[in-house]
């Protein structure tokens, strides 16, 4: 069995922004970069393996409360948004015309326009999570984050998710060819000292 801990990247001015990133290459801003330098992987988890996306966002995260490179994949790229990249999800879900809906009103199946589905995300990320060998940090995206926790949990994007993703906390989850379980605890990251 592997243990695979999920960490979300910190925030990016688009983030704050309430922009929709999906596959757009936006760094961490300055106040995530400062907050992120006072946090630091708890034991350990420190010494698993370190891999991440390959987006700037990831990368800055993992090496901040790593303190050491990560390896990347572009397993691990957050799920493409498609045209609706750049804009922001309030003014999608106010023009009836754009087909927008939360994404937890979804199914595994909805696309939205030139993007990718959680079905489609959860093709290439399983494959990736069976090819562990050891336990793993990933420093990732709240799309991929979403998408395994629901593999794990049985959750089918169709109403409120089984979690609530946050921000510099390890969500963890066992992976075991004859089954995934997601722990229901967080592990907070540690303030350096």
């Amino acid at each position: 069995m592997i243990q695979l801990a999920l960490l979300r990247h910190g925030h990016t001015d688009w983030n704050r922004a309430g922009r929709i990133q999906g596959r757009t290459d936006i760094p961490l801003d300055d106040d995530a970069r400062a907050q992120l330098a006072g946090l630091r992987l708890p034991a350990p988890w420190d010494s698993a393996d370190l891999v991440s996306s390959p987006l700037a966002r990831a990368v800055q995260t993992a090496k901040l409360v790593a303190g050491r490179p990560p390896e990347t994949t572009r397993a691990l790229m957050e799920m493409d948004w498609g045209k609706w990249e750049g804009l922001c999800g309030v003014d999608l879900k106010s023009d009836p015309n754009s087909g927008f809906r939360d994404i937890e009103y979804w199914g595994w199946d909805y696309t939205p326009p030139g993007g990718e589905s959680p079905a489609d995300l959860r093709t290439r990320l399983i494959p990736w999570a069976h090819g562990l060998t050891h336990d793993t940090v990933s420093v990732c995206h709240i799309g991929v984050m979403r998408v395994l926790l629901a593999h794990a949990m049985g959750w089918n994007f169709k109403g409120d998710p089984p979690f609530q993703i946050k921000r510099n906390r390890l969500y963890l989850v066992q992976i075991d060819p004859a089954g995934w379980q997601a722990s229901p605890d967080q592990i907070r990251l540690e303030h350096r000292v």
